[in-house]
């Protein structure tokens, strides 16, 4: 793949049926993007963290929609209930409303809006398929979002949104080169900010970090609201912690957060470059900031284990009691555990409730932060041998991952071979300040490797 050298080919003209609703179809396309480009932050990865947050997992694309939008999509299709378009648009605004909320109540209405589009039209109805994909990728079922994108791009072939669906559910499903050929036609088609973003992301897995920010810069460059904008200053940040930069990261964040103030994705990294200068009060300030924006799991365990690390058991303990219910209401709904809620139940709950959960997680999604979560808990679990095949899987695209590379080194120390655990240890600690308690941990077990005969 080769997204940044891409040109726009030829696209015919929009038929009649194509030009109608223009509007509305904008505004559909517009929220898609923020949507599906790493839904619920299950595609992107974030140093000490595997989620989604996409995005995957690493950032929200875009802020909540604007409460008055929603009311004006309502007021539309009360007047016009036949208006597939309009049904559309109040699916898509749910959905994105869903994504700052963390409430499963706004994606079922979601559905609702979406399924009551369809039934207005059944046939070429692309936005509401963009939707449906978007739906149940915002809910971790992959499968699922892979079989609407697939609709979408069968009825729309032209349609850069749809294929940003479909990239993101090839990615998290571990068909990692499909991916790369449909990330491609996406940029091919439209090389926006959130075509570039992805073909970011395809070289951040791949741990080819210098191409991934020559991409993130170009899409930020071609970001046309102040929501892309954001992201993209997100995405560049948590690349400068990667590489070690934790002042260009603060740098990035706080020029993200004049574009969007009070961005929820923005405040949780900049909690992180604080926290990797050293500068905790800052740190706990933003991650307090961020969950009163979006109270989302990565957030909430982040907070928790910084507090845990300052001794401050009793707010730590506030922060895993509102893990504990979230992870109550998931398993009411059948979801499968995302891998915040695997590693908080590996290092805070029980070790055989986290494998069997990431058994459950990774047989519909096998994508590497899943292998990384499964391999933590059968260490926790005391079961290393599978725990280093599952380790090896999360880091054979080559993916820079602190928080990987020392999972897998104290799994190999566990198996005994202290030295590759010492080269894991070497390459995490290149990023200091990479978790709350396991960065002390890896500088303490490297310390024994290196004074033990």
């Amino acid at each position: 793949m080769h997204p940044d050298h891409t040109e726009t080919p030829h696209r015919p003209p929009p038929t009649p049926s194509q030009g109608k609703s223009r509007r509305l179809r904008n505004t559909v396309v517009t929220l898609a993007l923020g949507a599906t480009m790493f839904a619920s932050g299950a595609v992107m990865l974030a140093p000490g963290q595997t989620t989604v947050a996409p995005p995957p997992g690493h950032g929200q694309a875009a802020s909540s929609v604007p409460r008055g939008s929603i009311v004006a999509l309502q007021a539309r299709v009360t007047r016009l209930p036949k208006d597939a378009g309009g049904w559309a648009a109040l699916g898509m605004a749910y959905i994105q409303q869903a994504r700052t909320t963390a409430d499963p109540a706004t994606y079922d209405r979601a559905e609702k809006a979406l399924r009551t589009s369809l039934t207005v039209q059944g046939e070429d109805n692309t936005d509401a398929e963009i939707a449906m994909g978007a739906l149940a990728a915002a809910r971790h079922d992959f499968p699922t979002a892979l079989r609407w994108a697939r609709t979408a791009t069968t009825s729309s072939p032209y349609s850069s949104p749809a294929y940003g669906v479909l990239a993101d559910a090839y990615t998290q499903l571990g068909r990692y080169d499909e991916a790369d050929q449909v990330v491609q036609k996406m940029t091919d088609l439209r090389p926006d900010a959130a075509s570039l973003a992805r073909a970011s992301y395809a070289f951040e897995l791949r741990g080819d970090i210098g191409r991934a920010r020559t991409l993130m810069r170009r899409s930020l460059a071609a970001a046309a609201i102040p929501a892309d904008s954001a992201f993209a200053h997100n995405i560049l940040a948590t690349l400068d912690l990667q590489g070690s930069d934790p002042r260009a990261a603060l740098t990035g964040t706080q020029a993200g957060l004049r574009a969007v103030p009070g961005d929820s994705a923005l405040l949780e990294t900049r909690a992180r470059a604080h926290l990797a200068l050293g500068n905790t009060d800052k740190a706990l300030a933003d991650y307090r900031a961020a969950i009163a924006v979006a109270p989302l799991p990565h957030y909430l365990l982040g907070l928790g284990e910084l507090e845990q690390s300052l001794g401050h058991r009793e707010q730590a303990d506030e922060q895993y009691a509102l893990l504990r219910a979230q992870d109550r209401i998931r398993k009411a709904t059948g979801t499968p555990a995302d891998t915040d809620a695997i590693l908080f139940e590996a290092d805070h709950g029980k070790a055989n409730n986290a494998v069997k959960m990431a058994e459950q997680t990774l047989s519909a999604r096998p994508f590497v932060a899943v292998h990384d979560a499964y391999a933590w808990a059968l260490h926790r679990a005391g079961r290393d041998t599978e725990a280093l095949v599952q380790a090896d899987e999360a880091l054979a695209l080559g993916t820079r991952s602190a928080l990987f590379r020392y999972h897998r080194a104290v799994i190999r120390d566990a198996l005994g071979d202290s030295e590759t655990a010492r080269r894991d240890l070497t390459e995490a600690l290149r990023e200091p300040g990479f978790h709350p308690l396991h960065a002390d941990a890896a500088r303490d077990l490297l310390r024994r490797i290196d004074t033990t005969p």
